[in-house]
């Protein structure tokens, strides 16, 4: 029988397993883009027994997160005009490792009518990480509140929860900021956001694994992809994306 084996030393069997794929839309600089990978902790090794690393609880929560880590540096400052619209600012300048027009693409301010606080600009980063399973699953995307930064970041990580089996869409980097006099700073390889799963049976854990960007799953994109543009609620299509949906959509990736 096959074994999956968690961090703590315990195993558990394939069918206590569910595999969850992700897969990058986009079609191009896709090696900035690294790997999901399970939280990494570098803590130093305990001296006693009861140490908050040994907690079953503890152990329990991080063996189900997973950590995407930051693509780019980046150095940003953010400013008002009079009339309260938000300009980004990259601070580094021809120094930047991004090109303006690559920011621009990535980035969106949105207008101060759509922030939460009229005095907490939003900005969102477009991502191509998505994921995908073959039964019901939940993915809540969340700050990386487990790794200390410094400077820490001036605002919130706004996240979100979306059923993977119907709805895979591409995840946004969501940011409320909230002190506008300190800067932004990102830095490549760092954990950038996290992502936890649910599934029916609370007690399974889950694989990730590489999916193929298979014919059938391009097409069940496309029909996901933009609907924002068109409507609000796009939950309430969740019944019509059920229905079109193909019985497999997870193929791993071959390497």
């Amino acid at each position: 029988m096959f074994f999956s084996r968690l961090r703590n030393g315990n195993r558990i069997s394939r069918k206590h397993v569910v595999e969850v794929g992700w897969v990058l839309q986009t079609d191009h600089a896709r090696f900035i883009w690294d790997a999901p990978r399970s939280l990494k902790r570098q803590d130093a090794s305990p001296e006693h027994a009861k140490s908050v690393l040994y907690c079953p609880a503890v152990i329990d929560q991080e063996s189900r997160l997973f950590e995407v880590p930051c693509p780019f540096d980046l150095h940003l400052r953010i400013r008002c005009d009079e009339a309260g619209e938000a300009t980004l600012i990259d601070v580094a300048g021809d120094n930047s490792g991004i090109t303006s027009r690559a920011l621009m693409q990535l980035t969106v301010l949105s207008q101060r009518k759509q922030w939460r606080h009229p005095d907490r600009p939003l900005m969102q980063f477009k991502t191509p990480y998505t994921f995908i399973a073959d039964e019901p699953v939940f993915l809540s995307q969340m700050p990386p509140f487990l790794f200390y930064r410094d400077p820490s970041w001036p605002g919130v990580v706004i996240g979100g929860r979306i059923p993977i089996h119907i709805w895979p869409r591409p995840l946004s980097w969501a940011f409320e900021w909230h002190d506008m006099t300190k800067d932004f700073i990102l830095q490549r390889g760092q954990p950038w956001f996290y992502v936890r799963f649910e599934t029916m049976d609370a007690s399974r854990h889950v694989r990730l694994v590489e999916a193929e960007l298979t014919a059938e799953l391009r097409n069940y994109f496309a029909g996901i992809n933009g609907v924002t543009n068109y409507m609000n609620g796009t939950f309430s299509l969740f019944p019509t994306a059920q229905a079109r949906r193909p019985k497999q959509l997870l193929v791993k990736a071959r390497r």
